[in-house]
């Protein structure tokens, strides 16, 4: 396989797996709301959206700290070649 289709078969699992880490992440801050805050507060709707955001910034987290992880693992910098190559000569 060439760098360029390493690249994209990469962008395509870490994208899933971002999506997957951000519902399992959701679906945990949702269990504890439901678990510890009243369903008749009037607070509910602004926890709602303070969950989604915490699902979105804890998977933007993960996701980062994995990835470098990996890198340094596996050395994908040799692995993976860009997407779209600059237009630039030199």
């Amino acid at each position: 396989m060439s760098k360029r289709t390493n690249t994209v078969l990469f962008m395509l699992a870490a994208t899933v797996a971002n999506i997957l880490l951000m519902m399992i992440i959701f679906i945990i801050c949702f269990i504890l709301l439901t678990r510890f805050v009243d369903p008749e507060s009037s607070l509910v709707p602004l926890y709602l959206g303070l969950t989604f955001l915490v699902s979105i910034g804890g998977s933007f987290f993960l996701y980062s700290k994995i990835i470098k992880l990996l890198n340094t693992k596996f050395d994908l910098e040799s692995k993976l070649g860009p997407l779209f190559p600059s237009k630039r000569r030199k």
